[in-house]
């Protein structure tokens, strides 16, 4: 089954066509501990186990040993104000098995570098919320007059 529409054949040289794939798969981190060689990923609903293993094996040259899956349900909310209910979409999700020699660690996405980063932006703000706090505090008596106007 194609979800993709590739444009007509058209005579002469050079062929503007680029075949993409129909699927997707995306990498997820496990909620829960898993074994070293088990890897995570939600895909789109139209794959199938094999889909997912020919997928890794013929694109990313993976050794795959077993592909297990099942749809995870999207959340439903209901909005507080006018009590309609809406839905996220499902997903399938995929849990790879590769032989046991190799071992998947999830990258680290944030480094210690990011942390520190965040801490100083956090003091940042801190500090800028005392200062507002202060310049309020300070023209508290004079309601509607300019923050360019101060004594």
């Amino acid at each position: 089954m194609s979800t993709r529409w590739y444009p007509i054949f058209q005579r002469g040289n050079p062929q503007l066509r680029v075949f993409l794939p129909n699927f997707w798969l995306k990498l997820i981190k496990p909620e829960h501990e898993q074994p070293p060689n088990v890897v995570q990923f939600g895909c789109s609903m139209e794959m199938t186990k094999y889909d997912v293993r020919n997928y890794l094996e013929q694109i990313y040259k993976l050794p795959v040993v077993e592909v297990r899956t099942r749809i995870a349900l999207g959340k439903t909310k209901q909005d507080p104000v006018k009590g309609y209910v809406t839905k996220e979409e499902d997903m399938k999700v995929a849990y790879v098995t590769l032989p046991k020699d190799i071992k998947f660690e999830f990258p680290n996405l944030f480094p210690d570098q990011a942390k520190q980063k965040i801490e100083d932006d956090k003091k940042q703000l801190d500090e800028a919320k005392k200062n507002h706090k202060k310049y309020l505090e300070k023209n508290k008596d004079r309601p509607g007059t300019p923050g360019w106007y101060t004594i």
